[in-house]
């Protein structure tokens, strides 16, 4: 039996994920996680075959999720379903290691083959998303972004927490470190991308797909 984790922050997006791999006789939910960093615990305990796992998520991003997973577990397949038809998402997926590309909108004709031609070790991209990467390999210099500053895993996650509207104090918390750290982290960051504002962090988080969109509660950020 195929053990599948999934990893959405909305609930009717897991039960549809579940109604369809209920579908099929070997495969089995083992577990649902709400947000980046619930992923990321969820694959330590549980050990699931294949992680499917949505790109923008509150805490910890998709992206940055699948990371931290996959430096604990080379060897975890890991499938992104998710509504970003994007060839630079697809372009990061493909660099740290994830092998699977679904949009939600062909889910119900393509999920649970992703997973299969993922487990046999294959790559799978949602044919829209396949045509565009094609595309971009083919044409490089129209298609490559700019490249981002090297933040370590720790800044990209203060870089979401504050982008999503949380202030300094509640990252240290969630983060399980002093305020005085999480400054210090802040300003580092700051520094590196030669930014001087929560406003420009923000756009920064935007722009480099840390978040999908800057939430109501950013100014509030901001001028924390």
């Amino acid at each position: 039996m195929t053990r599948i984790l999934i990893a959405d922050d909305h609930q009717i997006v897991r039960s549809g994920i579940r109604c369809i791999l209920e579908g099929e006789s070997d495969l089995e939910v083992c577990g649902e996680a709400v947000d980046g960093h619930d992923a990321i615990e969820l694959a330590k305990q549980l050990k699931p075959d294949i992680v499917v796992l949505d790109f923008f998520m509150p805490k910890v991003n998709g992206l940055e999720a699948a990371r931290q997973i996959l430096r604990e577990r080379p060897q975890q397949k890991i499938l992104f379903l998710t509504v970003m038809d994007s060839e630079d998402v697809a372009r990061k997926i493909l660099e740290i290691g994830a092998r699977g590309y679904v949009l939600k909108s062909d889910a119900a004709h393509d999920l649970v083959a992703g997973i299969r031609t993922v487990l046999r070790n294959c790559s799978y991209f949602t044919a829209r998303v396949a045509n565009m990467v094609l595309d971009g390999y083919l044409k490089p210099n129209l298609s490559a972004g700019p490249q981002a500053p090297g933040l370590t895993a720790r800044e990209r996650e203060i870089v979401q927490l504050l982008a999503e509207g949380y202030v300094t104090k509640e990252v240290a918390v969630m983060l399980g470190m002093s305020v005085k750290t999480a400054e210090t982290h802040r300003s580092n960051i700051m520094r590196k991308l030669n930014i001087h504002s929560v406003a420009e962090l923000v756009l920064y988080a935007v722009r480099n797909h840390l978040v999908q969109n800057a939430s109501s509660d950013w100014w509030n950020a901001a001028a924390a």
